[in-house]
């Protein structure tokens, strides 16, 4: 099994895909921390990708190295956690959304994490490969 919260830990940014109806819409995402198969991000309870991901919880996450090498790509369900004690881990791990929500009990500060049911990688060396959770 690849260590993929190893990847995630050294390339925190990447692309979030969710439903938006009949269509697709990506945007750029922090990878916060893990927990076992459980990723965590965050969002504001303002933003459409809020209204998206509680309309249906399947997403995509794709981060990748300079080198391309791996290519990480995480499916699974997302769940939304109001869980003070990992709000305050999040906050206090990353300062850019501490200055953006402040506190853990921001009312628009979503926290939430991608139960992670599939990872693909690729790269030139080994090309792709899929694990099962």
């Amino acid at each position: 099994m690849i260590d993929y919260a190893a990847i995630l830990k050294e390339n925190p940014n990447g692309v979030l895909a969710t439903q938006d109806g009949n269509g697709v819409k990506t945007r750029v995402f922090q990878y916060l921390f893990s927990d076992a198969n459980k990723v965590y991000f965050c969002t504001s309870s303002e933003k459409p990708v809020y209204d998206q991901l509680m309309n249906n919880p399947n997403v995509s996450f794709c981060t990748y190295p300079a080198n391309f090498n791996p290519v990480l790509s995480l499916y699974g369900k997302v769940t939304f956690v109001d869980d003070i004690e990992l709000k305050t881990r999040a906050l206090d791990e990353n300062p850019g959304i501490k200055g953006i929500y402040e506190t853990p009990d921001n009312p628009v500060f979503k926290l939430l994490y991608l139960d992670v049911k599939e990872i693909e990688t690729f790269s030139f060396a080994e090309g792709p490969n899929t694990y099962q959770l």
